[in-house]
């Protein structure tokens, strides 16, 4: 359901086709909320026949340009203020964590190191995506650079918890 939302929140910043949200979604939103092709052009055409979104502009070979509806704007608006995100319960690299004292040490300790490192890895990346994006004084913008930060807060909280879990098992073989 949050894909809707997505897309829908794409459009209000301005009108786009799908390949151009696939684009977005890529650059922007793969680390909140990825998205394929087909689920992106399957959400686009429910956001239409549910009028939605229309289509301000076609191309070539089919190219279809989007722009958010009255009612789109109205139901991205109802679900930002009056909806309660769900909260995901489910982590299963943690869940694996509990479970860390079935294997050695050493293979602990590489478990929570892989930890760290993706997490240094993720956010080098998006340190450098930061420094690639034209900020302005867009409402995407602003909100983006801001959901951009609680990533980057994220990662360097998982890389640092890591390297704290690294130091807490003891030496022991199972």
């Amino acid at each position: 359901m949050s894909l809707r939302y997505a897309l829908l929140g794409l459009l209000a910043d301005e009108p786009a086709s799908g390949y151009d949200l696939l684009r977005r979604f890529k650059s922007s939103l793969a680390e909140v909320w990825p998205a394929t092709q087909s689920q992106i052009y399957t959400e686009l055409a429910k956001l239409a026949d549910g009028g939605l979104i229309a289509v301000s502009d076609a191309g070539a070979r089919g190219r279809k340009e989007y722009r958010i509806t009255d009612d789109g704007l109205a139901q991205l608006r109802q679900w930002l203020t009056e909806t309660t995100p769900k909260r995901v319960a489910r982590n299963e690299t943690v869940l694996r964590v509990f479970f860390l004292g079935a294997v050695s040490a050493a293979e602990a300790r590489k478990y929570l190191a892989d930890i760290e490192a993706r997490s240094a890895r993720a956010l080098k990346d998006l340190e450098s995506l930061k420094t690639s994006i034209d900020w302005d004084d867009s409402d995407l913008s602003i909100y983006g650079h801001i959901a951009m930060e609680w990533g980057e807060r994220v990662y360097a909280m998982n890389q640092e918890w890591a390297q704290w879990a690294i130091e807490q098992i003891p030496e022991r073989n199972t």
